[in-house]
Order: structure tokens, then C-alpha cells, then sequence
């Protein structure tokens, strides 16, 4: 996985720019109405993502395994804390965060990895602290496409095994998890013109108090 992730990363990044998703505007407003100073975002790639947080004062910690993406984001000022790795290997500290946000991540994962990157996430909040992902649903034009691994899960192509959910196999992976809230949300692609955008599904869960 690391290898088709190297070599289509440069791809990538030109395919999405450097406008942070819409997701992540969402999520910045919402950390900042909650008072939320220091985030963990797992899969933070080249950091599209992260600088709105930093720009609004929010200390940001990443986790990426492209070490092209780590490069980039250097190159481009993102002077952040990153653990060089996948994140499936989570936890690589003991820190508890305020705040996690993944985006588009967690669908490239098997059933069991899922599982426990899901509680990997959970126990490294603080009490009262909010955990939000974006994910592929099963509205977008690619369900369906490739070869069918498992329920809902397939190889688009070679390399390339999504999962798409909705919002029963939401409940079922987070219910455990103090789900708070699911909704859905269209991401454009903002770096080129013309193209459709994406169906995700934003999940919002909160953990208790100590």
C-alpha cells in the first residue's frame, strides 16, 4: 500500500490543489466554537487540510505514511509535528488530543483495520473531546465498480480497496463511540473545472467525561 500511495501522490496532490475540502472548513468552525486548541489529524498527506487550522491557532499534530507528502508540505511552510508512518500503527504517543479530524482516509481500510483505528482515535480525546471523519458514500459513481471484496467493499483498481458506507454501517462502526451526529456533504473539487463533486458522509462522535 505505501508504494501505490508513493507513486501516485504527486498525482493526487495536483488533482485536489491546496484549497482545504469543505470538510474541513466545517470542522474549523466547529473546533473553534468548541474552544478546541490542539488536533490530531491521522492521514494528513500534504496538508491541504491543516493549514486552516494552524491559520486560526490550532496546534495540529499529523500522521502520514508518503514521505513525499511530509516533503511537500515542508516546501509549502507547514511546519508541523508529523510521525512518519501508517495509521494503522496508531498510537504513536500517549498525547490526548482535543480534537481529531480525518478526512478521506478511513473508507481505504478493511473491516479490521477500521475497527481499530476507529478506537485507536477514541481513547487518544480528552474527555469531551470530538472526533469528526469524512468518508466515501455509497451515493458516489464508483460503488459498485471493480472487483466486489466483501459487503459494500471493492477494488477499484489495482491497489485501490474502498469502502463505501452509509449511514447503517455508520451506526454499526461508531455507535460504540458516542455518535453524535451524521450528515451528509457534497465535496467539489476545486482545483479543476468541470468535474463532478464527491457524495461523503461527515461523522461526528463526542467522548464522555472522565
Amino acid at each position: 500500500m505505501t508504494e501505490f500511495w508513493e507513486s501516485s501522490f504527486i498525482e493526487n496532490q495536483m488533482m485536489w490543489g491546496f484549497e482545504p475540502s469543505d470538510s474541513a472548513i466545517l470542522t474549523k468552525d466547529f473546533f473553534l466554537e468548541k474552544n478546541v486548541k490542539d488536533i490530531l489529524i491521522p492521514g494528513i498527506g500534504y496538508g491541504r487540510n491543516a493549514k486552516i487550522f494552524m491559520d486560526n491557532g490550532i496546534n495540529v499534530t499529523g500522521i502520514e505514511i508518503s514521505t513525499t507528502a511530509i516533503e511537500l508540505a515542508r516546501e509549502n511552510g507547514l511546519n508541523m509535528n508529523t510521525f512518519i508512518g501508517s495509521v494503522t500503527d496508531m498510537p504513536f504517543d500517549n498525547k490526548l488530543y482535543d480534537g481529531i479530524f480525518c478526512y478521506a482516509l478511513i473508507h481505504l481500510l478493511s473491516k479490521h483495520e477500521r475497527e481499530k483505528f476507529i478506537k485507536d482515535c477514541f481513547q487518544q480525546l480528552k474527555p469531551n473531546g470530538y472526533m469528526i471523519f469524512t468518508t466515501i458514500s455509497k451515493e458516489a459513481p464508483m460503488f459498485g465498480k471493480g472487483k466486489q471484496l466483501g459487503k459494500d467493499y471493492f477494488e477499484i483498481m489495482e491497489g485501490l480497496k474502498m469502502f463505501f458506507y452509509d449511514f447503517d454501517s455508520i451506526k454499526q462502526e461508531f455507535e460504540n463511540y458516542r455518535l453524535i451526529e451524521v450528515s451528509e456533504i457534497s465535496e467539489p473539487n476545486k482545483n479543476m473545472e468541470n468535474k463532478p463533486s464527491f457524495p461523503f458522509i461527515m461523522v461526528k462522535c463526542q467522548k464522555e467525561q472522565s
